[in-house]
């Protein structure tokens, strides 16, 4: 590649580190996205997890000769550790793909299982960059985690969706009476589950983990249930563990009214989508109260960059 483009790379990364590394040490924060496609030359997703950084690379629209993209990857390799300091052992590359349904998230990349602890807002999280789809902490989210911590203080808490438990572990922190993480995948609820010892909140009395489908056991549930729920659906899943294929913008009516039902007369529903086209159909939802908090949950590092939705509901 021509030594002018990357350079250009270089001149991107020197700005966005010493922007984004400064907001990151005001804030204690350790996990970050640093860079997200930003030269169409240079299509990654770097993320910081302490000492280690992800490097995702999108699918290009055209493609390289296996020998060019090596060559072109170590000097991009190379020129990202210089800028960040860190060894180019510490970056862990990754192609990224388009999920075509809910079930890839839960497909091992590798035969290995290289996990490591993180740390955010004082709490321990596993994480992997190297054998799963995705790496087990959801960046974007960290503001509507602190959210969730904030409003859990003696609330009977509902994790839906809870891939490795993250919000869970954000509401025990918080105090929360009672929590019950449910999914579809045995994979993701023990990692969920190991998260929890990680941080000492796995006592059984108060911590309930339930391998399912989301749709059905909303079904099952009596109303009234839950004070607080966290509700983050996939875009689209048509996993053979479930009933019928679903899709967030055909479904989220039906989704949302089941969700509410199960919640208490006072109760606070958290819902987000990945899905950047999404409109919410707000006249059908039976709620009292719908807040689209979008932007209030928008992080440091994914200003103007985010493309999903967050909503505040109440009952």
């Amino acid at each position: 590649m021509e030594s002018s483009k990357l350079e250009m790379f270089r001149n991107r990364l020197v700005k966005v580190y010493r922007h984004l590394s400064k907001q990151a040490r005001r804030q204690h924060i350790s996990c970050y996205r640093l860079y997200d496609n930003d030269l169409p030359e240079f299509p990654f997703c770097i993320e910081f997890y302490g000492e280690r950084i992800c490097l995702s690379e999108y699918k290009r629209h055209f493609e390289m000769g296996d020998e060019a993209h090596h060559v072109w990857l170590e000097q991009c390799v190379s020129m990202i550790a210089e800028v960040v300091g860190l060894p180019a052992e510490a970056i862990f590359h990754r192609q990224r793909r388009r999920k075509a349904g809910r079930q890839d998230q839960y497909e091992r990349l590798n035969e290995r299982e290289n996990f490591f602890v993180v740390e955010e807002a004082g709490l321990n999280f596993k994480v992997n960059l190297t054998d799963y789809l995705d790496t087990g902490l959801f960046l974007d989210h960290r503001i509507t985690r602190r959210m969730v911590r904030d409003e859990s203080k003696d609330k009977r808490v509902l994790n839906l969706f809870c891939y490795t438990g993250s919000f869970s572990v954000y509401a025990a922190a918080g105090g929360a009476a009672s929590i019950v993480s449910v999914d579809m995948s045995k994979t993701y609820l023990d990692w969920a589950h190991a998260n929890m010892r990680l941080n000492r909140f796995a006592d059984a009395v108060f911590n309930h983990f339930e391998h399912a489908d989301v749709l059905q056991y909303l079904r099952k549930i009596r109303p009234g249930s839950f004070d607080l729920i966290i509700l983050d659906p996939p875009t689209f899943s048509n996993s053979k563990r479930m009933l019928d294929f679903f899709d967030v913008q055909r479904d989220h009516v039906q989704l949302l009214n089941d969700t509410l039902s199960a919640l208490s007369a006072d109760g606070i529903l958290y819902f987000s989508t990945n899905f950047s086209k999404f409109m919410l159909d707000e006249s059908k939802i039976k709620a009292a109260s719908i807040k689209n908090i979008t932007k209030a949950t928008t992080p440091f590092d994914f200003q103007g960059k985010l493309s999903r939705f967050c909503f505040k509901i109440s009952k």
